[in-house]
């Protein structure tokens, strides 16, 4: 199946150039933002050729909810945040992408969007290595708990 899913698949340049991979979820690719003002996960459908929501197979739409759920989650068990923000813009970047976006009261955009907020403040590497790790690790735990949950 995974090759059915990654087939023909390439990530956009520019997610590229400004995330750092976390993990290969069921569907979706799933990448840090290198931002350190914001915890930002991306989630990107390992399908060729999306743009849109509607591009999505029913059943893929439906996981597709289950892993934003899932990204969800993952950032509550492993950052602080007061709300949680979600999108799929694709104004600039075509390839349909979900944007999962923990904030917290008083960062530098609250309470406007994080995008075009100004210029991204990367991690350093450390403290970037040290959250892919917690990220992962909850990630694990997340997707254990779900199996135990649905039996």
């Amino acid at each position: 199946m995974k090759a059915a899913v990654d087939a023909g698949f390439q990530l956009d340049g520019r997610l590229a150039a400004d995330t750092v991979f976390v993990a290969d979820w069921t569907l979706c690719r799933v990448l840090l933002m290198d931002d350190v003002q914001f915890p930002w996960l991306v989630l990107v459908p390992r399908r060729e050729g999306l743009a849109e929501l509607d591009d999505l197979i029913e059943r893929d739409r439906t996981q597709l909810m289950r892993e934003i759920t899932r990204a969800m989650q993952v950032l509550r068990g492993t950052v602080e945040c007061d709300k949680l923000n979600i999108g799929a813009l694709g104004n600039i970047v075509r390839q349909l992408h979900v944007h999962v976006v923990a904030r917290r009261e008083g960062d530098p955009a609250w309470p406007g969007p994080v995008w075009g907020h100004g210029p991204a403040h990367r991690y350093r590497p450390e403290a970037r290595d040290k959250l892919l790790a917690d990220l992962r690790r909850e990630s694990r735990t997340e997707a254990i708990g779900r199996r135990k949950r649905n039996g």
